[in-house]
């Protein structure tokens, strides 16, 4: 995992970048290297050959759903934060004290990426899926677009997760 320790630690304290709102069980899911509940696992997006790897800091459970990347200053180019349930959801999401522009994936209990949605700094604005999913992936805004993973791709989760 290329993940500072910088970030860890950053990600680990103030994990709420996109809090759920209204749903606090925004969770995250199975763990490598273990640090304060968080741990970081690797994600991979593929469609026809196209195969894109994510670091991800994995929140499964609903303090780590709800604290998110608030208050988290950087989170590098290839870095995220996966959120995982223990059943399908309809949680939404918002940026309330989450300073980095972020884009958020939805994905199904089946791994397939059904909604990428921008968000912004600081928007209490609610961001929901068009239907139930089980894990939500936020990753700085524009890397969905430019690593060129779009709906409908599959996501490879790591073994443990979400089960």
């Amino acid at each position: 995992m290329r993940l500072t320790c910088a970030l860890a630690l950053g990600l680990i304290a103030v994990l709420g970048l996109a809090a759920a709102c209204g749903d606090d069980s925004v969770e995250t899911a199975t763990p490598q290297t273990e640090t304060a509940g968080l741990y970081s696992e690797t994600l991979h997006f593929t469609r026809a050959g196209n195969d894109v790897t994510l670091n991800v800091e994995v929140a499964d459970e609903p303090e780590e759903r709800a604290q998110g990347l608030m208050n988290v200053q950087s989170l590098p180019d290839d870095a995220g934060v996966l959120f995982v349930w223990p059943a399908d959801t309809e949680s939404g999401f918002w940026m309330r004290d989450t300073v980095i522009p972020l884009s958020i994936g939805f994905v199904t209990a089946g791994g397939v990426l059904i909604d990428i949605q921008d968000m912004e700094p600081l928007s209490e604005e609610r961001i929901t899926a068009p239907r139930p999913y089980r894990f939500a992936v936020e990753v700085n805004q524009g890397w969905f677009a430019g690593n060129d993973v779009r709906v409908d791709d599959v996501v490879q989760l790591p073994v443990g997760v979400g089960s």
